[in-house]
């Protein structure tokens, strides 16, 4: 028997089904071993040794390999074919090797890019042993980013009370997003006219033409600055006789794009399909490890995470094959078209992602997949196809007009353009982030000298716009220009900045929130080098050159830990009215924004001699004035408040972090949004000193909510939780809908049903909050906070109904006794019944039983585990009640023998 390791139960299902009886395919799950959480697993001290440690999912898995692989004739690691693939594999190696389970076993190391028979029976015809320096590369860059991590981050928890944490790429992503909205708010509108001509021809063709120049000048766009000029041309045109002065028409070609990479997937998915880039990475994912396509399961697309734009000259061929048949023998060139990468340090190590098979089109396979894979597998073989179709043949016509107004002469421009052979563009054209694609339009006929008519002359105003706030594609697009991060890890920064809440979208576009500015600015001021562009590109390149054994990995850890270690100790000293100073020069003009009157920015408003500067209080940053206690002249960082309501400020006696929303229609009292050790959250009216005072109404913000978006009728909405939903259908008691510590839930006496992601605690309605209430009951509530009813997948072989479920300490699907928890790359919404039915059987295998108890959660990663979003808050009772249950966890995993706990082991690998 030969023991195959993949990473995921998909992947491993699908090539077992291609392999036979003569292989097991085991999946690890991912990565087995990661760097504990805390501080010293990168020991600078001693050559960057690394500590390890198995968690407890990993051990799981490190077991079941070892079990396997005793007596087994070799080992073979197929992994996926990157650096993070060769890394999985390596720490399966050296985990095995710690048990003394391999004992002379040979290993080998296969890859291939595309999940199919043929790809894995080549693959494993051509073994060979783990590549070190792309172990090396992944060794190096896992290094930098925890230095980086466990070394800035406290500083700046310590000086800038409020920040979550820096990331080497995070920190520099977040920069340019910062950077753009500086740039918005510096920018000044110019004001602008354009003069356009309707005119027609002698047959009665009508067309317009743009003023270009006048007197022998060429004007440009800009030129005529205001509405006298603007008149005074309208009036000379409207007298002017208008001839067609030339023609001159030019042949014009325009060519496809290449294949996706990870980067222009990521964009194109997000601009055709509205899909953030690490939704269209979950479904790639999908797409490449197998899905079932007419009782075959099979990878569709090759490998998704690759900066390559090259395909194999099979697959050239075949896609070829495949526009002849489709479009007819014109639209396949003469010679396969070959691309080149042009982006900043890439590496063409893999092949683009495409199709593995060009026939299997969209709509044959659409009935097979889940819509959002139908999407992207339609959009990713649409761009396949059209990256080797023939060009689209134009024709350009520029016709300039000359309007003669006694002894003045005016030129005006008319541009048209026609497709005269379709080409590529029958398939496919490429989205586009901020500008609008030119519509083409066709001239009518006319030659030179040709008279012309007036129909009318139209003025119009404009004023120039400031460059558009990034989408998270163009966003992508542009680190992939600059050479920071790599093309894999560009969800995951995108998603860290949303996490940590440095960021917000807004219509589709990245706004900075007032933290990530802070935070920007405080690295700008004290680390400038690590969040300079050229710096972080540079340091990829090296990085890339360690994977390709050009230079030891540790000698670049020493370069960057030498200067890195010296500035972060140069901030020991470093005072925190340092550090606000720093941050009201390079913010100012946008907490300190210039005054109508011209009067000094910084000027207490209520005092009038203090000066305004940025205070570190309890919950943050807030503005404050230098004459305190004396005067208490408070608000919100942003000058603006929220955008269209005032200037967010407190009076005197004022509060940091307040914002009034305005009054209670009913009660006459202030509505204010406010900044709590937990979060956000609105009050009505003021808390009083006085003792038995009854405390003023508050409620949280949903998950989801942000500060910005709160009005005033949103606040009251809130605050008038909980509200009656419906009446029960058995009882006739009202179902509540109310927000708690764990978020939004419905009640019905004693039982609670937590809200899924999509339900909105303001607006849920009847029939959705009986649903709710009604599978809980049947599940047997007793009063517990539930977590979601969950969504059935099917049926188990054993005939039991499995059910994935939001719990308490992540997604799980359930066949009524094992419950079996997803791994952190597989997304509850899109499992499906063969992988659930892979994670039971692996779970009943390695001894899960009935009612499970989960061990409790190690220190280092304790902190993640807290009050996840999804339980329902019960009453205070509740806690009382947990008590007892608390102890099973540590009981059980006290029980374990020791060689089932985490194992750790320093790395010196080299």
């Amino acid at each position: 028997m030969k023991v195959v390791v993949v990473e995921s139960p998909a992947k491993a299902k699908t090539i077992n089904k291609y392999l036979g009886r003569d292989y097991e395919v085991l999946a690890s799950f991912g990565h087995i071993r990661d760097l504990p959480a805390k501080d010293g697993s990168v020991d600078p001290e001693a050559d960057f040794a690394m500590i390890w440690e198995v968690e407890d999912r990993g051990a799981k898995r490190v077991s079941e390999i070892a079990r396997a692989v005793k007596g087994a004739e070799k080992l073979i690691l197929a992994t996926d074919p990157d650096r993070e693939g060769e890394a999985i594999s390596w720490h399966v190696i050296e985990a095995l090797t710690a048990r003394k389970a391999l004992k002379g076993i040979p290993v080998e190391r296969v890859t291939f890019n595309a999940i199919t028979k043929a790809s894995v029976d080549a693959a494993m015809k051509k073994p060979r042993q783990i590549d070190q320096a792309l172990v090396d590369a992944y060794l190096a860059r896992r290094a930098l980013d925890y230095l980086v991590g466990f070394n800035l981050s406290p500083v700046l928890w310590r000086k800038l009370p409020g920040a979550r944490s820096a990331g080497r790429v995070q920190s520099v992503a977040l920069r340019l997003v910062v950077e753009r909205e500086m740039e918005i708010e510096r920018f000044k509108p110019r004001e602008y006219w354009s003069i356009i001509a309707t005119l027609v021809t002698e047959a009665g063709g009508v067309f317009e033409a743009r003023l270009v120049g006048a007197d022998g000048k060429r004007i440009q766009r800009l030129d005529v600055g205001n509405a006298e000029e603007a008149a005074a041309f309208k009036r000379d045109l409207e007298l002017a006789t208008f001839q067609v002065a030339s023609i001159e028409a030019k042949p014009a070609k325009r060519h496809p794009q290449p294949p996706f990479t990870t980067s222009t997937l990521q964009q194109e998915a997000s601009r055709k399909l509205g899909m953030a880039p690490a939704q269209t990475m979950r479904v790639a994912q999908r797409l490449y490890e197998g899905v079932d396509v007419g009782g075959e399961t099979v990878g569709i697309i090759t490998y998704m995470r690759t900066d390559g734009v090259d395909m194999a000259p099979e697959a050239i061929q075949d896609a070829r094959q495949v526009i002849g048949r489709e479009f007819g023998d014109a639209y396949v060139p003469g010679a396969p078209r070959k691309y080149t990468v042009k982006a900043k340090n890439a590496q063409e190590a893999h092949e683009a992602v495409r199709p593995t098979d060009m026939g299997r089109l969209p709509k044959h396979v659409a009935r097979h997949l889940e819509p959002e894979q139908a999407k992207l597998y339609d959009l990713i073989w649409t761009r396949t196809i059209a990256s080797q179709m023939e060009s689209a043949e134009l024709e350009r016509t520029t016709v300039e007009v000359s309007a003669n107004v006694g002894p003045r002469r005016i030129d005006l421009r008319a541009t048209g353009q026609v497709v005269k052979f379709d080409g590529f563009l029958a398939l496919y054209q490429e989205g586009k982030d901020d500008e609008e694609d030119e519509d083409a339009k066709r001239l009518p006929a006319m030659k030179a000298g040709d008279a012309l008519k007036r129909e009318r002359i139209a003025s119009t105003q404009h004023f120039t716009e400031p460059p558009p706030r990034y989408s998270e594609a163009s966003l992508v697009k542009r680190m992939e220009e600059l050479g920071i991060g790599r093309p894999s890890t560009y969800a995951a920064v995108l998603q860290t900045l949303r996490d940590r809440e440095y960021v917000r979208i807004e219509k589709k576009r990245l706004q900075p929130e007032d933290k990530g500015r802070l935070v920007t600015g405080f690295l700008e001021s004290f680390f400038k080098r690590y969040v300079e562009y050229d710096f972080t590109a540079s340091l990829e390149e090296q990085l890339d050159r360690v994977s390709n054994a050009e230079i030891d990995w540790r000698s670049v850890l020493r370069d960057f830990w030498r200067d890195f270690s010296a500035a972060i100790g140069g901030t020991k000293e470093l005072r925190v009215a340092e550090v606000l100073e720093a941050l009201n020069g390079l913010l100012g003009p946008h907490i300190f924004p210039e005054k109508a009157d011209g009067g000094d920015p910084r000027a207490c408003p209520t005092c009038g001699a203090g000066q305004l500067s940025l205070k570190l209080g309890k919950f943050g940053a807030f503005i404050g004035c230098s004459n305190y206690p004396e005067c208490k002249y408070t608000r919100q960082l942003s000058a603006s408040g929220v955008e269209g309501e005032g200037d967010g400020s407190s009076a005197e006696g004022g509060q940091p972090g307040v914002r009034v929303l305005g009054d209670d229609p009913a009660t006459g009292l202030p509505v204010t949004l406010r900044d709590g050790r937990f979060g956000p959250f609105v009050q009505l009216g003021e808390a009083s000193a006085e003792k038995g005072a009854e405390k003023p109404k508050r409620s949280s913000l949903p998950k989801g909510m942000t500060p910005g978006s709160v009005t005033l009728e949103i606040a009251l909405r809130l605050l008038s939780l909980p509200r009656e939903v419906a009446k029960h259908p058995e009882t006739g008691e009202p179902i509540l809908a109310n927000l708690g510590r764990f978020g939004p839930y419905v009640q019905h006496g004693k039982t609670y049903a937590n809200l899924g992601k999509d339900d909105d605690v303001l607006e849920i309605g009847a029939n959705r909050a009986i649903d709710l209430i009604v599978a809980k009951e049947q599940g047997g509530g007793r009063g517990r906070p539930s977590s979601d009813p969950g969504r059935t997948l099917g049926q188990h072989p054993d005939g039991a109904a499995l059910v994935v479920k939001a719990g308490k300490y992540g997604p799980y699907v359930s066949d009524g006794s094992v419950n079996a928890t997803l791994p952190k790359t597989m997304a509850a919404e899109n499992l499906t019944l063969e992988q659930a039915i892979d994670l039971v059987n692996a779970k009943r295998a390695s001894g899960g039983g009935k009612k499970p108890v989960r061990k409790t959660a190690s220190r280092a990663r304790a902190p993640a585990k807290k009050a996840e979003a999804g339980e329902a808050k019960k009453p205070a009772v509740r806690k009382t009640a947990a008590k007892p249950a608390a102890k099973a966890p540590a009981t059980k995993a006290a029980a374990k023998p020791a060689a089932a706990k985490k194992a750790t082991a320093k790395t010196k690998a080299g």
